[in-house]
């Protein structure tokens, strides 16, 4: 990334967007991490990650669509339902390790007042 050009910060901010569109918003990146820990029921997850059903239901849809999270139905009764990552969502540990790491070094500059 030394030697930037035109083309070569069109083609990074393409894939900045491309990822934005997948991981971005709120509950994405949250969910995965919830879901490190092995699988997880709908409530459970709803539970852990302080989130609401109707948002989780939506989120879910969409990491499901693109290839992050797979979803059993079990048979059980009631039917359950349990969610658990997919190996692609593996390709996500760099950046996940990354923003856990700058988060802890944002949160302590705050603490300490350096901004």
């Amino acid at each position: 990334m030394a030697n930037h050009t035109i083309e070569s910060c069109a083609k990074a901010k393409m894939a900045i967007r491309d990822t934005l569109d997948i991981v971005g918003g709120k509950w994405k990146l949250v969910l995965i991490s919830v879901l490190q820990s092995g699988k997880k029921g709908f409530n459970e997850l709803s539970r852990e990650a302080a989130i609401s059903p109707r948002i989780l239901s939506k989120e879910l849809q969409e990491m499901e669509m693109n290839g992050l999270v797979s979803r059993k139905v079990c048979d059980t009764k009631p039917v359950t339902v349990r969610y658990e990552l997919t190996p692609y969502s593996q390709t996500l540990d760099d950046v996940l390790t990354a923003m856990e790491k700058w988060g802890f070094q944002h949160r302590n500059n705050i603490i300490q007042g350096i901004k």
